[in-house]
C-alpha cells in the first residue's frame, strides 16, 4: 500500500491540471512560453502518475483496468473481472 500522504499528492496534482489546463493550452497555442513557464510546475499533466486505484500502486499500472498487474491476477484468479480468464493452451 502506497501512504496517504502520496496518494493525496497525487489527487492534488490531477486538480491542479485540470484547473490549468484551459489557460496552458492557450498560452502554448499563443507560443507564449515565458508565461507558461510561471505556472506551477504540477499544473502540467506530464507530472501525472498512474496508480493502483485499490492500492496507490504506481508500477505495474494495467490502465484497461484501472489496477496494478498483481491485483489483475488475483481478481483473475478468483474471477471478479468479467471476460477474463486464465490462459491455457
Amino acid at each position: 500500500m502506497a501512504k496517504e500522504s502520496i496518494k493525496s499528492r497525487e489527487v492534488k496534482r490531477e486538480r491542479l491540471v485540470a484547473k490549468y489546463a484551459a489557460k496552458r493550452k492557450a498560452l502554448k497555442e499563443a507560443g507564449d512560453y515565458i508565461a507558461l513557464q510561471k505556472l506551477p510546475k504540477n499544473a502540467s499533466p506530464v507530472r501525472l502518475h498512474n496508480r493502483c486505484k485499490l492500492t496507490g500502486r504506481p508500477k505495474g499500472y494495467m490502465r484497461l483496468f484501472g489496477i496494478s498487474r498483481i491485483n489483475f491476477r488475483e481478481m483473475a484468479n478468483k474471477g471478479l473481472i468479467p471476460g477474463v480468464r486464465k490462459a491455457s493452451w
